[in-house]
């Protein structure tokens, strides 16, 4: 097979093994792998330059590792100014029209005319008896954005200008798979962020719950439920305006996300309208019911608006078994429904009140009366009565 067809099926494997990812590190280990499997390498490392810190953080270490180097490290980083292409080369050399260069290093200093000698960089091959290495730098949009490295051990044939001029189209590969994660990632946070206050939106909650009581069933875990609705919005659009009210939500938003941080890994979202949740897995019931007293509390001293009305369910009370995230939506909402009724400055708890659970069960005896709760479509009758 000619060396040009090895290497165009090799780009296009390393473009596949991108789009195969679904996680960050998955595409981090793609792309590293794709490109040392691409160029004869034993390992390559991709790395990001942290502009603001100055710093270049190395996202993945794959194929033959040295002692110490972790696969994903939490804490790898050098400063750039002991790497200063990535400052000096990337925005001199290029930024007037010319093009990133990828270069070779080896054990002995460079390898590739035009670069300097970076001793940091050597004195790594060394240490980890690696005999050369090509560092071609990823730019994305413009900017440069990292590095791609890839090394070869003592004893192999040093990278030659034809490999180094490879690294540089297998950057431009790398850098356009990080773009189209980058979309796709971008897509996904507004599939399910609400785009007014940032927080989660219905479907990032509906698909959380599921997976919550799914552990539940499995192991136990607590989940709980808390489901507000902001008073006196409607007042405040009507006598402010709706940019006036758009302004209360999102600092209602904030507050939510504020008391969310309690209580650990805690989904904070924006039901639609004035209706909110947090949703938590593994504190008890107690727990959240503090967290929601104190985001009733909060949600009075807001400057507009009339406090919140809060309804709370968790496996962790005597609600019953609970089968489906509808029936615990069903609970929280005829709490915090009871709430609102009542105008109670703190939140209604299913299983402490025991009217909620009868609210939440009944049949609506006319269709003024009829309430619509989260997860109920119109004829859909309550779950068996062994769910008390």
């Amino acid at each position: 097979m000619m060396a040009e067809d090895r290497r165009l099926r090799a780009v296009v494997a390393l473009a596949q093994a991108m789009a195969a990812a679904h996680t960050p590190r998955e595409f981090w280990r793609a792309a590293a792998l794709g490109a040392c499997d691409a160029l004869g390498g034993s390992f390559a490392a991709l790395s990001v330059w942290e502009r603001g810190l100055g710093r270049l953080k190395v996202l993945v270490n794959a194929g033959e590792r040295a002692a110490g180097e972790e696969e994903f490290p939490e804490s790898e980083t050098y400063p750039v100014n002991r790497f200063p292409e990535i400052t000096e080369f990337l925005h001199e050399q290029w930024a007037g029209g010319g093009e990133p260069d990828a270069w070779v290093e080896t054990v002995d200093g460079p390898a590739s005319d035009g670069h300097g000698y970076c001793h940091q960089r050597v004195a790594a091959l060394r240490r980890r008896h690696r005999g050369c290495c090509v560092v071609a730098p990823i730019v994305l949009h413009g900017r440069a954005w990292g590095e791609l490295y890839v090394a070869r051990p003592v004893g192999t044939p040093v990278f030659d200008r034809d490999d180094a001029d490879f690294a540089t189209v297998l950057a431009s590969v790398v850098a356009a798979g990080i773009a189209q994660s980058e979309r796709l990632e971008e897509v996904r946070r507004l599939a399910f962020t609400d785009p007014l206050t940032g927080l989660a939106n219905r479907r990032a909650v509906d698909i959380r719950l599921d997976e919550a009581i799914e552990r539940y069933r499995t192991d136990g875990s607590v989940v709980s439920l808390v489901v507000c609705d902001l008073n006196g919005l409607k007042q405040v659009n009507d006598t402010h305006g709706h940019a006036v009210g758009d302004r209360l939500l999102e600092r209602f938003g904030s507050v939510l996300s504020l008391c969310g941080a309690m209580l650990p890994g805690a989904l904070a979202a924006r039901l639609g309208g004035d209706e909110f949740c947090l949703l938590s897995v593994g504190p008890t019931a107690d727990e959240v019911i503090q967290v929601a007293d104190e985001l009733c509390v909060r949600a009075t001293e807001l400057e507009l608006g009339e406090g919140v009305a809060c309804g709370v369910a968790s496996t962790g009370d005597a609600i019953g078994q609970v089968r489906s995230a509808r029936r615990l939506f069903r609970l929280a909402d005829a709490a915090q429904y009871r709430a609102k009724a009542a105008h109670s400055p703190k939140p209604v708890v299913a299983g402490r009140d025991g009217m909620v659970i009868r609210l939440a069960d009944a049949p609506p005896r006319s269709p003024q009366e009829r309430r619509r709760f989260r997860g109920a479509p119109p004829g859909d009758s309550p779950e068996p009565r062994s769910e008390p």
